[in-house]
């Protein structure tokens, strides 16, 4: 198999991360951009312009956004263990996952998720600091 048709399935393929960005930030807005994915380009002057002068120099930004925008934005099934390891952009998609519509998102979730997310950082630092972690 070729490898145009290893990722034909994946949705960032062929897709600038300006045009990510545009229609991450079209559908939720920048401020929701921000509440679930921490990145101070989209609170400080946000704009594609700017927030993709970043993303371009900071990998592990731009994953993040590439993943928010696979998963959430596009709602395709979350990855297994092993195609997680990888980019977002080299991820094969199996062909029977489809596009659906965007996940409704608020920021009442981005909250909980933070706090979740948060919780399981003082829980890895606990276990870290015991005897027996």
């Amino acid at each position: 198999m070729s490898e145009n048709n290893l990722y034909h399935n994946n949705p960032l393929h062929g897709v600038g991360l300006a045009q990510v960005l545009t229609e991450l930030a079209d559908h939720y807005g920048f401020e929701i951009l921000y509440a679930y994915l921490g990145l101070n380009c989209f609170k400080t002057n946000p704009s594609i312009a700017s927030s993709t002068k970043f993303l371009k120099k900071t990998d592990w930004a731009r994953e993040k956004v590439e993943s928010f925008y696979l998963y959430q934005y596009k709602n395709l099934p979350k990855a297994d263990d092993v195609q997680f390891q990888l980019p977002p952009r080299e991820r094969i998609i199996p062909a029977q996952h489809k596009p659906k519509p965007p996940a409704e998102l608020s920021f009442e979730d981005a909250e909980r998720l933070r706090q979740k997310k948060a919780k399981k950082t003082r829980e890895r630092q606990t276990n870290r600091n015991s005897p027996w972690g």
